[in-house]
């Protein structure tokens, strides 16, 4: 394989994977259906303030963990480093 063709491939897979968080999405899926309530799905993904006031609000009166269920499903919930967490589907 050539140079040129490996590099083409490096950088192909480097722009697939750019801002793809390294949370498991299925773990972040399981952790905010049955435990979205208490924020363990944002402990999970790095965002404690978050986790914590999802904890306090009861997952914001429930509209709030439903709303992280859609971003899940939507490709749209991020981890602490900005970083979209992906379906694998």
């Amino acid at each position: 394989m050539s140079d040129g063709m490996e590099r083409s491939q490096w950088l192909h897979s480097l722009k697939q994977n750019a801002g793809r968080s390294e949370a498991n999405w299925w773990t972040a899926f399981f952790l905010s259906l049955f435990l979205g309530f208490f924020g363990a799905d944002r402990f999970y993904l790095g965002s404690p303030i978050l986790g914590l006031l999802k904890l306090f609000t009861m997952g914001g009166f429930g509209l709030w963990w439903l709303c992280d269920l859609f971003l899940l499903f939507a490709n749209k919930m991020r981890d602490d480093n900005g970083c979209v967490v992906r379906r694998p589907f």
